[in-house]
């Protein structure tokens, strides 16, 4: 097998083929294990990623810096309303200066409609990797922490594995549809079964949910959609119960609240986790709304691997960007 991944632009993992994330995969693991023993990783001496944030971020913003500093290089913080993207400066420009100033662009845009046309506007004008970290289409990064979680949980071998994605209901801001998505896109790929439960309406992006579909057909996976919170936890292996916006039943937040009000039932509780199967897993991509997405007799509970979950984080984003920004020579 060879792979080069140098100056590749990372948006979906759709984009890549499944020997191509294997490698992401196993290099997150020796990321890991040289974390562990306190080996250092030096694979980007002297480098400088660029980190767009238009909107908040703990994990997302952290992995990335602290991985860039154990990579032996340096991340930039920028803030867009202190950036000439404030004042209308295009992507294109920012795309071209940026690259010519370091090695690797990374980008959080999650406003509907408009962030995945901003990031695929950068990748037509940088000669530098574009890294996506999360637009309202994809979340690349956190679904392969997912995956990695998923795999120490269980196996390698994960064919036949139920994986229950649910909608949940939540208050604090209109979540982005891009974390399911990218799981119901990655998961059929490793041959798991993927159980997606929401209630009439919450919809995730039909093309989306077709690839989804055609992912599942080429492994032989089952991919299914219910609108029954309960019925879908039964014999579930790994549960992610997590809220997203109802980008298609109303078209201002207040009509898309009004109708996740009606739906504060679909919560994560003792009760659905005892419908899974005995040694099954809750996982979030964080931070959870407790107490109305998951109850903190579980997020904190013996199902929970979340934190888990959000120290992949680390190792996954090291090494997208040491295979993206180093390469081989």
């Amino acid at each position: 097998m060879s792979i080069d991944f140098r100056n590749r632009h990372f948006i979906s993992t759709q984009d890549f083929e499944k020997d191509e994330i294997d490698l992401m995969m196993n290099v997150s693991y020796e990321m890991k294990k040289k974390f562990a023993l306190g080996e250092p990783t030096r694979y980007l001496p002297d480098k400088t990623c660029f980190l767009i944030f238009f909107d908040q971020s703990t994990r997302t913003r952290n992995s990335m810096e602290a991985g860039m500093t154990q990579l032996g290089g340096h991340a930039h913080f920028l803030a867009p309303e202190h950036m000439q993207v404030s004042h209308g400066e295009t992507p294109r420009d920012t795309a071209i200066v940026l690259g010519r100033f370091g090695h690797g662009i990374a980008i959080r845009h999650c406003k509907f409609k408009v962030g995945n046309p901003f990031l695929k506007d950068l990748c037509q004008h940088a000669r530098v990797p574009i890294m996506n970290l999360q637009d309202d289409v994809y979340h690349p990064f956190q679904g392969l922490a997912d995956l990695m979680t998923i795999q120490e949980k269980f196996s390698n071998n994960l064919k036949g594995l139920k994986v229950v994605i649910s909608w949940a209901y939540a208050e604090s801001h209109l979540k982005p549809l891009s974390v399911p998505q990218t799981q119901i896109l990655l998961f059929p790929r490793y041959g798991m079964d993927v159980t997606l439960a929401y209630p009439e309406g919450f919809d995730l992006m039909p093309d989306i949910v077709d690839t989804a579909r055609r992912n599942a057909e080429k492994t032989g996976s089952k991919f299914t959609i219910t609108h029954d919170m309960t019925e879908s936890f039964k014999g579930a292996d790994v549960v992610i119960a997590k809220n997203w916006g109802g980008f298609f039943v109303g078209d201002t937040e207040e009509a898309i609240r009004k109708e996740q009000a009606k739906h504060k039932d679909w919560l994560c509780d003792r009760k659905k986790m005892e419908l899974a199967n005995k040694n099954a897993i809750y996982m979030h991509a964080l931070p959870a709304d407790r107490n109305k997405e998951v109850t903190d007799e579980v997020i904190d509970g013996p199902w929970s691997v979340v934190f888990d979950e959000a120290e992949n984080r680390l190792h996954t984003a090291k090494a997208v960007m040491a295979l993206t920004m180093g390469g081989r020579p």
